[in-house]
């Protein structure tokens, strides 16, 4: 897989993508991300690549034509399944939206800044808007990021047990049951005695029961959901 990330801040994106499961998988070369400031195709001296907005509001918006002229020069050299701009009233991200990206080749993330983008990047050249929750941060670096990490971590050979991610929160439309590990008591705060009995059948039935009431308990829209 390659992910191609547009952004006018690039330090930003430095640390989270090479450190941890996302910087093995890429050394591994299970993933290619290439980072790519958009200020290559700034205007004028200055390599600017924002402008006041039409009718007057407050904030600078990021212009069409830097944007255009980088997703163009990406595009001559191969095919994109999807040119994803993090926007805050995009589609909720999702571990299943996160499945089905892991599963494509070829991905653009655009990131905004400032007071967001030209309407006409959104009109024109971007596939998918995603939001990685309703709030607003100061730029989409971080949301790619995390964006990215989901993705990553779902490609085979990215985490050490492939099946770890298979008992995520989500996966199955419940949360995670808890987890343990040692000591099985530290002061007095002892680990479930089924986890220590050795006898998978129990256990299992222990994690689908805790799952299904901590999701009950703190994110019961998720049964409604799946209802």
């Amino acid at each position: 897989m390659r992910i191609d990330i547009l952004t006018v801040v690039p330090e930003l994106l430095e640390s989270p993508l090479g450190y941890s499961i996302v910087g093995r998988a890429i050394k591994k070369g299970i993933v290619e991300i290439h980072v790519h400031n958009l200020r290559k195709y700034g205007l004028g001296p200055r390599a600017k690549v924002d402008d006041y907005s039409y009718g007057g509001d407050p904030g600078m918006v990021m212009m069409v034509e830097p944007v255009d002229k980088m997703i163009s020069e990406l595009k001559s050299g191969r095919e994109y399944d999807e040119v994803i701009y993090m926007s805050p009233d995009g589609e909720r991200l999702t571990q299943g939206m996160s499945n089905e990206l892991s599963m494509k080749e070829n991905l653009i993330i655009l990131c905004g800044h400032y007071k967001g983008v030209d309407h006409r990047i959104r009109e024109h050249l971007v596939t998918r808007e995603i939001s990685v929750g309703d709030y607003v941060v100061s730029g989409g670096e971080i949301p790619a990021a995390l964006l990215a990490d989901s993705i990553v971590r779902l490609l085979p050979g990215a985490l050490t047990d492939e099946t770890s991610a298979l008992s995520d929160s989500f996966q199955d439309g419940l949360l995670s049951p808890p987890v343990y590990t040692r000591p099985a008591d530290y002061k007095g705060w002892k680990v479930p005695e089924v986890l220590l009995s050795g006898n998978p059948k129990l256990i299992h039935a222990w994690q689908d029961e805790q799952a299904l009431e901590r999701t009950r308990l703190l994110r019961p829209e998720l049964l409604d959901n799946n209802s």
